[in-house]
Protein backbone atom coordinates (compact mmCIF):
# COMPACT_ATOMS: atom_id res chain seq x y z
CA UNK A 1 0.00 0.00 0.00
CA UNK A 2 1.34 3.38 -1.15
CA UNK A 3 1.58 6.70 1.40
CA UNK A 4 -1.11 7.66 -0.64
CA UNK A 5 -3.69 4.95 -0.15
CA UNK A 6 -3.00 5.20 3.58
CA UNK A 7 -4.12 8.60 4.04
CA UNK A 8 -7.15 8.09 1.98
CA UNK A 9 -7.64 4.18 4.14
CA UNK A 10 -6.96 6.43 7.70
CA UNK A 11 -9.37 9.31 6.16
CA UNK A 12 -11.75 7.01 5.68
CA UNK A 13 -11.46 5.22 8.61
CA UNK A 14 -11.86 7.96 11.21
CA UNK A 15 -14.62 9.43 8.61
CA UNK A 16 -16.24 5.92 9.46
CA UNK A 17 -15.43 5.71 13.17
CA UNK A 18 -17.47 9.05 13.29
CA UNK A 19 -20.35 7.81 11.59
CA UNK A 20 -20.67 4.81 13.71
CA UNK A 21 -20.34 6.77 16.49
CA UNK A 22 -23.40 8.97 15.73
CA UNK A 23 -25.21 5.61 14.62
CA UNK A 24 -24.69 4.15 18.28
CA UNK A 25 -26.41 7.01 20.00
CA UNK A 26 -29.06 6.82 17.49
CA UNK A 27 -29.58 3.19 17.88
CA UNK A 28 -29.44 3.14 21.56
CA UNK A 29 -32.27 6.07 21.55
CA UNK A 30 -34.36 4.79 18.51
CA UNK A 31 -33.87 1.05 19.87
CA UNK A 32 -35.45 1.76 22.97
CA UNK A 33 -38.67 1.57 21.52
CA UNK A 34 -38.70 -2.06 20.93
CA UNK A 35 -38.10 -3.32 24.84
CA UNK A 36 -40.68 -0.95 25.67
CA UNK A 37 -43.18 -2.30 23.20
CA UNK A 38 -42.13 -5.95 24.33
CA UNK A 39 -42.27 -5.50 27.75
CA UNK A 40 -45.66 -3.83 27.91
CA UNK A 41 -47.74 -4.30 24.63
CA UNK A 42 -48.90 -7.87 25.67
CA UNK A 43 -49.70 -7.13 29.06
CA UNK A 44 -51.57 -3.90 27.83
CA UNK A 45 -53.04 -6.40 25.35
CA UNK A 46 -54.07 -8.99 27.94
CA UNK A 47 -55.93 -6.25 29.45
CA UNK A 48 -57.48 -4.72 26.68
CA UNK A 49 -59.15 -8.46 25.85
CA UNK A 50 -62.13 -9.80 27.08
CA UNK A 51 -62.80 -13.50 28.12
CA UNK A 52 -60.51 -14.81 25.41
CA UNK A 53 -56.50 -13.95 26.11
CA UNK A 54 -55.08 -15.88 23.49
CA UNK A 55 -54.77 -13.12 21.05
CA UNK A 56 -53.22 -10.97 24.31
CA UNK A 57 -49.33 -10.87 22.04
CA UNK A 58 -51.03 -9.73 18.47
CA UNK A 59 -49.98 -5.97 19.37
CA UNK A 60 -46.12 -6.99 19.71
CA UNK A 61 -46.97 -9.41 16.52
CA UNK A 62 -47.99 -5.99 14.56
CA UNK A 63 -44.83 -3.90 16.01
CA UNK A 64 -43.03 -7.27 14.48
CA UNK A 65 -45.17 -7.15 11.23
CA UNK A 66 -44.00 -3.47 11.11
CA UNK A 67 -40.43 -3.92 11.57
CA UNK A 68 -40.56 -6.22 8.68
CA UNK A 69 -42.38 -3.92 6.74
CA UNK A 70 -40.18 -1.19 7.83
CA UNK A 71 -36.91 -3.02 6.54
CA UNK A 72 -38.81 -3.11 2.65
CA UNK A 73 -39.85 0.26 2.97
CA UNK A 74 -36.58 1.80 3.74
CA UNK A 75 -34.32 -0.51 1.11
CA UNK A 76 -36.48 1.49 -1.19
CA UNK A 77 -36.72 4.91 0.20
CA UNK A 78 -32.99 5.02 0.74
CA UNK A 79 -32.35 5.17 -2.65
CA UNK A 80 -34.36 8.38 -3.00
CA UNK A 81 -34.20 10.15 0.39
CA UNK A 82 -30.36 8.63 1.44
CA UNK A 83 -30.30 7.28 4.59
CA UNK A 84 -29.76 10.17 6.95
CA UNK A 85 -33.53 11.16 5.70
CA UNK A 86 -35.03 7.98 5.77
CA UNK A 87 -33.24 7.18 9.51
CA UNK A 88 -35.25 10.33 10.76
CA UNK A 89 -38.35 9.48 8.87
CA UNK A 90 -38.40 6.67 10.83
CA UNK A 91 -38.41 8.51 14.02
CA UNK A 92 -40.88 10.71 12.99
CA UNK A 93 -43.04 7.20 12.16
CA UNK A 94 -42.26 5.86 15.75
CA UNK A 95 -43.82 9.05 17.11
CA UNK A 96 -46.59 9.25 15.76
CA UNK A 97 -47.40 5.14 16.73
CA UNK A 98 -46.56 5.85 20.06
CA UNK A 99 -49.25 8.59 20.37
CA UNK A 100 -51.70 6.77 18.33
CA UNK A 101 -50.66 3.79 20.76
CA UNK A 102 -52.03 6.10 23.84
CA UNK A 103 -55.26 7.03 22.32
CA UNK A 104 -56.27 3.60 21.45
CA UNK A 105 -55.53 2.77 25.63
CA UNK A 106 -57.76 5.60 26.00
CA UNK A 107 -60.18 4.28 24.05
CA UNK A 108 -59.81 0.86 24.70
CA UNK A 109 -59.67 -0.35 21.56
CA UNK A 110 -57.59 -3.44 20.92
CA UNK A 111 -56.95 -3.49 17.31
CA UNK A 112 -56.26 0.29 17.18
CA UNK A 113 -53.82 -0.26 19.72
CA UNK A 114 -52.43 -3.37 17.68
CA UNK A 115 -52.46 -0.60 14.58
CA UNK A 116 -50.39 1.69 16.63
CA UNK A 117 -47.71 -1.16 17.40
CA UNK A 118 -47.64 -2.01 13.80
CA UNK A 119 -46.62 1.96 13.04
CA UNK A 120 -44.22 1.76 15.93
CA UNK A 121 -42.68 -1.57 14.15
CA UNK A 122 -42.17 0.05 11.01
CA UNK A 123 -40.05 3.08 12.75
CA UNK A 124 -38.52 0.05 14.00
CA UNK A 125 -37.63 -1.40 10.63
CA UNK A 126 -35.74 1.22 9.86
CA UNK A 127 -33.82 1.01 13.05
CA UNK A 128 -32.41 -1.97 11.89
CA UNK A 129 -31.10 -0.64 9.05
CA UNK A 130 -28.92 1.11 10.96
CA UNK A 131 -26.84 -1.74 11.41
CA UNK A 132 -25.85 -2.49 7.79
CA UNK A 133 -25.32 1.20 6.80
CA UNK A 134 -22.55 1.22 9.94
CA UNK A 135 -21.31 -1.77 7.59
CA UNK A 136 -21.42 -0.49 4.33
CA UNK A 137 -19.76 2.81 5.47
CA UNK A 138 -16.98 0.91 6.92
CA UNK A 139 -13.79 -0.58 5.52
CA UNK A 140 -13.84 -4.39 5.28
CA UNK A 141 -11.52 -5.28 7.86
CA UNK A 142 -14.03 -3.10 10.86
CA UNK A 143 -17.37 -4.54 9.32
CA UNK A 144 -17.72 -6.59 12.24
CA UNK A 145 -16.87 -4.62 14.93
CA UNK A 146 -18.75 -1.46 13.33
CA UNK A 147 -21.88 -3.80 13.29
CA UNK A 148 -20.67 -5.00 17.06
CA UNK A 149 -20.31 -1.07 18.15
CA UNK A 150 -23.72 -0.27 16.72
CA UNK A 151 -25.61 -3.20 18.83
CA UNK A 152 -23.83 -2.30 21.69
CA UNK A 153 -25.71 1.01 21.93
CA UNK A 154 -28.26 -1.35 22.47
CA UNK A 155 -27.69 -1.37 26.00
CA UNK A 156 -28.20 1.83 26.42
CA UNK A 157 -32.13 1.05 24.60
CA UNK A 158 -32.18 -2.32 27.35
CA UNK A 159 -31.85 0.61 30.56
CA UNK A 160 -33.95 3.24 28.96
CA UNK A 161 -37.03 1.10 27.56
CA UNK A 162 -37.78 -0.54 30.91
CA UNK A 163 -37.34 2.32 32.79
CA UNK A 164 -39.44 4.80 30.87
CA UNK A 165 -42.21 1.42 30.94
CA UNK A 166 -41.73 1.38 34.98
CA UNK A 167 -41.68 5.06 35.29
CA UNK A 168 -44.83 6.26 33.28
CA UNK A 169 -47.39 3.10 33.48
CA UNK A 170 -49.21 4.97 35.40
CA UNK A 171 -48.13 8.59 34.57
CA UNK A 172 -51.30 8.70 32.75
CA UNK A 173 -53.67 6.89 35.70
CA UNK A 174 -56.49 5.12 34.90
CA UNK A 175 -55.14 4.23 32.24
CA UNK A 176 -52.30 1.54 32.83
CA UNK A 177 -49.50 2.27 29.79
CA UNK A 178 -50.98 4.82 28.12
CA UNK A 179 -48.06 7.18 29.70
CA UNK A 180 -45.54 4.81 28.41
CA UNK A 181 -46.43 4.87 24.86
CA UNK A 182 -46.89 8.77 25.24
CA UNK A 183 -43.25 8.55 26.10
CA UNK A 184 -42.22 7.31 23.27
CA UNK A 185 -42.97 11.00 21.15
CA UNK A 186 -39.98 13.06 22.98
CA UNK A 187 -37.61 9.92 22.26
CA UNK A 188 -37.77 9.95 18.70
CA UNK A 189 -37.66 13.55 18.70
CA UNK A 190 -34.32 13.64 20.10
CA UNK A 191 -32.85 10.83 18.08
CA UNK A 192 -33.57 13.09 15.30
CA UNK A 193 -31.40 15.81 16.68
CA UNK A 194 -28.94 13.01 17.01
CA UNK A 195 -29.02 12.01 13.28
CA UNK A 196 -28.85 15.28 11.76
CA UNK A 197 -25.12 15.46 12.68
CA UNK A 198 -24.50 12.11 9.76
CA UNK A 199 -22.37 12.15 6.90
CA UNK A 200 -23.19 9.39 5.30
CA UNK A 201 -21.18 8.18 2.10
CA UNK A 202 -23.26 8.31 -0.71
CA UNK A 203 -24.22 5.06 -2.23
CA UNK A 204 -22.41 5.83 -5.55
CA UNK A 205 -19.19 6.69 -3.91
CA UNK A 206 -19.37 2.83 -2.35
CA UNK A 207 -19.91 1.66 -5.88
CA UNK A 208 -17.09 3.45 -6.84
CA UNK A 209 -14.78 0.90 -5.55
CA UNK A 210 -15.78 -1.98 -7.20
CA UNK A 211 -15.77 -2.73 -11.05
CA UNK A 212 -17.68 -6.18 -10.40
CA UNK A 213 -21.67 -6.03 -11.49
CA UNK A 214 -23.94 -6.65 -9.41
CA UNK A 215 -25.71 -10.01 -9.39
CA UNK A 216 -28.96 -11.36 -9.73
CA UNK A 217 -31.18 -11.43 -6.57
CA UNK A 218 -31.77 -14.89 -6.82
CA UNK A 219 -28.28 -15.71 -7.38
CA UNK A 220 -26.90 -14.09 -3.91
CA UNK A 221 -29.90 -15.55 -1.84
CA UNK A 222 -29.10 -19.25 -2.94
CA UNK A 223 -25.22 -19.07 -2.12
CA UNK A 224 -24.38 -21.75 0.56
CA UNK A 225 -23.05 -18.46 3.00
CA UNK A 226 -26.00 -16.24 2.58
CA UNK A 227 -28.75 -19.21 3.21
CA UNK A 228 -26.34 -20.32 6.54
CA UNK A 229 -26.49 -16.94 7.38
CA UNK A 230 -29.99 -16.28 7.16
CA UNK A 231 -31.29 -19.52 8.38
CA UNK A 232 -29.53 -19.32 11.80
CA UNK A 233 -30.14 -15.25 11.94
CA UNK A 234 -33.70 -16.05 11.22
CA UNK A 235 -33.85 -18.86 13.69
CA UNK A 236 -32.01 -17.28 16.69
CA UNK A 237 -33.77 -13.89 16.45
CA UNK A 238 -37.22 -16.20 16.13
CA UNK A 239 -36.63 -18.21 18.77
CA UNK A 240 -35.41 -15.06 21.04
CA UNK A 241 -38.89 -13.31 19.96
CA UNK A 242 -40.75 -16.42 20.96
CA UNK A 243 -39.33 -16.51 24.15
CA UNK A 244 -39.10 -13.15 24.99
CA UNK A 245 -42.56 -12.35 23.93
CA UNK A 246 -44.21 -15.17 25.99
CA UNK A 247 -41.88 -14.60 28.87
CA UNK A 248 -44.05 -11.20 30.79
CA UNK A 249 -47.22 -13.35 30.62
CA UNK A 250 -45.70 -16.47 31.91
CA UNK A 251 -44.22 -14.38 34.92
CA UNK A 252 -46.98 -12.08 35.68
CA UNK A 253 -50.23 -14.23 34.48
CA UNK A 254 -49.03 -17.37 34.48
CA UNK A 255 -46.62 -17.15 38.04
CA UNK A 256 -48.36 -13.95 39.36
CA UNK A 257 -45.26 -11.69 39.99
CA UNK A 258 -45.56 -8.32 39.80
CA UNK A 259 -45.54 -6.66 36.16
CA UNK A 260 -42.02 -4.63 37.11
CA UNK A 261 -40.27 -7.80 38.38
CA UNK A 262 -41.53 -9.01 34.56
CA UNK A 263 -40.47 -5.72 33.08
CA UNK A 264 -37.22 -5.98 34.80
CA UNK A 265 -36.54 -9.44 33.31
CA UNK A 266 -36.66 -8.05 29.84
CA UNK A 267 -34.38 -5.30 30.84
CA UNK A 268 -31.49 -7.65 32.42
CA UNK A 269 -32.49 -9.39 29.12
CA UNK A 270 -32.25 -6.64 26.73
CA UNK A 271 -28.98 -6.15 28.44
CA UNK A 272 -27.59 -9.00 27.79
CA UNK A 273 -28.72 -9.60 24.18
CA UNK A 274 -26.21 -6.21 23.29
CA UNK A 275 -24.00 -6.24 26.25
CA UNK A 276 -21.85 -8.84 25.05
CA UNK A 277 -21.22 -6.69 21.59
CA UNK A 278 -18.62 -4.79 23.15
CA UNK A 279 -16.45 -7.88 22.13
CA UNK A 280 -18.25 -9.85 19.89
CA UNK A 281 -16.45 -8.49 17.01
CA UNK A 282 -13.23 -9.57 18.27
CA UNK A 283 -14.61 -13.19 18.73
CA UNK A 284 -15.68 -13.07 15.29
CA UNK A 285 -12.35 -11.73 13.56
CA UNK A 286 -10.56 -13.94 15.59
CA UNK A 287 -12.53 -16.73 15.62
CA UNK A 288 -14.73 -16.61 12.80
CA UNK A 289 -18.23 -15.65 12.59
CA UNK A 290 -19.32 -19.70 11.81
CA UNK A 291 -17.98 -20.96 15.27
CA UNK A 292 -20.01 -17.57 17.33
CA UNK A 293 -23.01 -18.71 15.91
CA UNK A 294 -22.46 -22.12 17.07
CA UNK A 295 -21.50 -20.66 20.67
CA UNK A 296 -24.63 -18.31 20.34
CA UNK A 297 -26.54 -21.87 19.79
CA UNK A 298 -24.93 -23.45 22.80
CA UNK A 299 -26.28 -20.90 24.72
CA UNK A 300 -29.77 -21.01 23.85
CA UNK A 301 -29.87 -24.71 24.30
CA UNK A 302 -28.87 -23.79 28.01
CA UNK A 303 -31.88 -20.93 28.09
CA UNK A 304 -33.98 -23.31 27.56
CA UNK A 305 -32.65 -26.04 30.13
CA UNK A 306 -32.67 -23.46 32.75
CA UNK A 307 -36.28 -22.06 31.77
CA UNK A 308 -37.41 -25.90 32.23
CA UNK A 309 -36.00 -25.95 35.24
CA UNK A 310 -38.80 -24.71 37.25
CA UNK A 311 -40.79 -21.31 37.90
CA UNK A 312 -38.64 -18.99 40.47
CA UNK A 313 -38.48 -15.61 39.53
CA UNK A 314 -33.99 -16.66 39.16
CA UNK A 315 -35.33 -19.45 36.41
CA UNK A 316 -37.13 -16.52 34.41
CA UNK A 317 -34.31 -13.86 34.51
CA UNK A 318 -31.25 -16.13 34.19
CA UNK A 319 -33.09 -17.71 31.41
CA UNK A 320 -33.63 -14.39 29.72
CA UNK A 321 -30.17 -13.20 30.36
CA UNK A 322 -28.81 -16.71 28.87
CA UNK A 323 -31.72 -15.64 25.81
CA UNK A 324 -29.85 -12.70 25.27
CA UNK A 325 -26.01 -13.87 24.65
CA UNK A 326 -27.62 -16.31 22.94
CA UNK A 327 -29.03 -13.99 20.78
CA UNK A 328 -26.02 -11.66 20.76
CA UNK A 329 -23.48 -14.50 19.41
CA UNK A 330 -25.88 -15.55 16.88
CA UNK A 331 -27.22 -12.79 15.72
CA UNK A 332 -24.30 -10.77 15.63
CA UNK A 333 -21.94 -13.66 13.84
CA UNK A 334 -25.03 -14.30 11.39
CA UNK A 335 -25.53 -11.22 10.39
CA UNK A 336 -21.51 -11.07 9.52
CA UNK A 337 -21.91 -14.19 7.71
CA UNK A 338 -24.52 -12.74 5.44
CA UNK A 339 -22.76 -8.92 4.97
CA UNK A 340 -19.61 -11.03 3.46
CA UNK A 341 -22.22 -12.77 0.66
CA UNK A 342 -22.94 -9.49 -0.97
CA UNK A 343 -21.13 -7.21 -3.16
CA UNK A 344 -21.52 -3.19 -1.98
CA UNK A 345 -24.07 -2.49 -5.11
CA UNK A 346 -26.08 -5.04 -4.23
CA UNK A 347 -26.11 -4.13 -0.41
CA UNK A 348 -30.31 -2.27 -0.59
CA UNK A 349 -31.86 -5.58 -2.31
CA UNK A 350 -29.98 -8.14 -0.56
CA UNK A 351 -30.87 -6.47 2.71
CA UNK A 352 -34.20 -5.41 1.92
CA UNK A 353 -34.84 -9.30 1.13
CA UNK A 354 -32.96 -10.13 4.39
CA UNK A 355 -35.26 -8.36 6.54
CA UNK A 356 -38.56 -9.18 5.63
CA UNK A 357 -37.48 -12.71 5.39
CA UNK A 358 -36.32 -12.39 9.25
CA UNK A 359 -39.02 -9.64 10.35
CA UNK A 360 -41.94 -11.86 8.76
CA UNK A 361 -40.35 -14.85 11.09
CA UNK A 362 -40.03 -12.72 13.48
CA UNK A 363 -43.66 -11.68 13.88
CA UNK A 364 -44.98 -15.22 13.36
CA UNK A 365 -43.30 -16.21 16.55
CA UNK A 366 -44.25 -13.79 18.57
CA UNK A 367 -47.59 -14.28 17.66
CA UNK A 368 -47.50 -18.28 18.18
CA UNK A 369 -46.31 -17.47 21.32
CA UNK A 370 -49.25 -16.40 22.94
CA UNK A 371 -50.96 -18.66 21.19
CA UNK A 372 -48.49 -21.68 22.52
CA UNK A 373 -48.83 -20.30 25.98
CA UNK A 374 -52.30 -19.74 26.36
CA UNK A 375 -52.78 -23.92 25.20
CA UNK A 376 -49.84 -25.23 26.18
CA UNK A 377 -48.08 -22.98 28.92
CA UNK A 378 -44.40 -21.77 29.23
CA UNK A 379 -42.82 -25.27 29.80
CA UNK A 380 -43.82 -26.05 26.01
CA UNK A 381 -42.37 -23.07 24.62
CA UNK A 382 -38.81 -23.65 26.31
CA UNK A 383 -39.33 -27.13 24.14
CA UNK A 384 -39.39 -25.75 21.04
CA UNK A 385 -35.60 -24.18 20.85
CA UNK A 386 -34.15 -27.94 20.61
CA UNK A 387 -35.40 -28.78 16.99
CA UNK A 388 -34.06 -25.34 15.72
CA UNK A 389 -31.19 -25.05 17.44
CA UNK A 390 -29.83 -28.35 16.18
CA UNK A 391 -31.29 -27.81 12.50
CA UNK A 392 -28.77 -24.52 12.65
CA UNK A 393 -25.59 -26.40 14.32
CA UNK A 394 -26.06 -28.48 11.54
CA UNK A 395 -25.85 -25.66 8.77
CA UNK A 396 -23.04 -23.71 10.63
CA UNK A 397 -20.60 -27.05 10.45
CA UNK A 398 -21.37 -27.68 6.88
CA UNK A 399 -20.63 -24.01 6.03
CA UNK A 400 -17.64 -24.65 7.85
CA UNK A 401 -16.63 -27.49 5.60
CA UNK A 402 -17.48 -25.73 3.05
CA UNK A 403 -15.03 -22.53 4.07
CA UNK A 404 -12.26 -25.09 5.00
CA UNK A 405 -12.52 -26.65 1.63
CA UNK A 406 -12.08 -23.34 -0.64
CA UNK A 407 -9.27 -22.36 1.51
CA UNK A 408 -7.24 -25.64 0.71
CA UNK A 409 -8.29 -24.85 -2.92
Amino acid sequence: MTAVEATAMDTRLGSAKRNIAILTVAQAILGSAAPLTISTGGLAGFALLGADKSLATAPVTGFNLGVAFGAVIIATLSRFLGRKQSFMLGAVLGAAGGLLATYALYLSDFWLFAAALLLVGISGGFTQKIRFAAADAAPSFYKAKAISWILAGGIVSAVVGPQLAILLKDFLAPVTFAGVFMGLAPLMLVAIVVLSFLNLPKNTTVQAQTHAPARPLLEIVLTQRFLTGLICGVSTYAMMSFMMTGAPLAMVVGCGFSSDLATLGIQWHVIAMFGPSFFTGMLITRYGAEKVVAAGLVILLGCAVVAHMGVALWNFWLALVLLGIGWNFGFIGATSIVASSYRPQEADKVQGFHDIILFGFVALSSFSSGKVFSAYGWSVMNLVIWPVVIVCLILILLQMQASRRKSAA
